[in-house]
């Protein structure tokens, strides 16, 4: 049996993904992706977020960043 809850919290190891992922291409080419400036996950979320897991683990950034949860990154940088 599979309990769905919506709890906010994202799963631990996307977490950390999000903590040791490099942005791959661009002006922040290499950093990591929980070091993004907000303003440019703000702006990935209007134009569209890249394809496949970086668009994910992008997305998943965007939804921590504006509900204030940067605290769940914090101990993983």
């Amino acid at each position: 049996m599979t309990h769905h809850s919506q709890s906010p919290i994202p799963d631990p190891t996307l977490l950390l993904k999000i903590a040791r992922t490099p942005m791959p291409f661009g002006k922040y080419k290499d950093l990591p992706l929980v070091d993004l400036p907000e303003p440019y996950v703000v702006w990935f979320a209007q134009k569209g977020f890249p394809e496949g897991e970086l668009g994910e683990l992008m997305k998943m950034l965007y939804e921590i960043k504006v509900n204030g949860l940067e605290y769940l990154l914090k101990p993983l940088k």
